[in-house]
């Protein structure tokens, strides 16, 4: 079973005001829960995990937009990092998909998954990059939709997971990092589409949600 970097539900991040945060939205922050170069040091770390996986073969990195593209981009440039320097050397190709799921926040029942034509995924390596699961229940919706198109491989890496009580307990190959069920944004998570430019993953303040609830 994948294991990601756990925090514990009792860890409240840190000081707001020891980091770089964009004016605009000082007033709309409780904490910065996981700083920008932390992630940056998990993402290297699964960089190496997934190249040890599937450095064999040409790899279709497929990016979950809109929130997965900062995590997405980042990896990749470690991966990209590993294949000028390391033993092994692949070809890495690039596709996005976007799943409609969530209103605000709050999830609504249909999925709807936009993007490339799937069958080009026909007996291809595929990595899903996505930036954050929650119930796992749109994950299991498009791995569905994937499987359909007979990939050769298909392995799933999120940067964050939430642990929520009575969820399906889906889990990725690869975790960044386990977090409790707090309203994160930032590093492209978003707040109806805001928050995409903050670096650091930070905890809403709940007033927040109401100012930009439109």
């Amino acid at each position: 079973m994948a294991h990601g970097l756990q925090i514990k539900d009792e860890d409240s991040g840190y000081n707001k005001n020891l980091f770089c945060i964009p004016k605009h939205y000082e007033e709309d922050l409780e904490r910065v829960f996981i700083p920008h170069g932390l992630i940056l040091d998990r993402t290297e770390c699964l960089a190496r995990d997934i190249m040890q996986d599937m450095g064999n073969h040409h790899i279709v990195a497929l990016c979950v937009l809109k929130g997965g593209y900062r995590f997405f981009a980042d990896l990749l440039d470690h991966i990209k990092a590993l294949n000028q320097n390391g033993d092994k050397s692949v070809p890495i190709t690039v596709d996005f998909v976007r799943i409609k799921s969530y209103c605000k926040d709050t999830c609504t029942e249909k999925i709807s998954i936009v993007g490339e034509e799937l069958s080009t995924l026909n007996g291809k390596n595929v990595l899903v990059v996505e930036d954050i699961i929650k119930t796992g229940r749109t994950m299991k919706a498009l791995l569905s939709k994937l499987k359909d198109n007979e990939p050769k491989m298909v392995k799933v890496v999120s940067l964050l997971i939430k642990r929520i009580y009575r969820s399906p307990g889906y889990r990725p190959d690869y975790i960044g990092f386990e977090i409790p069920d707090k309203f994160v944004v930032g590093y492209a998570l978003d707040y109806n589409e805001y928050f995409r430019d903050l670096n650091h993953i930070c905890i809403l303040k709940e007033r927040a949600k109401e100012k930009y609830k439109s």
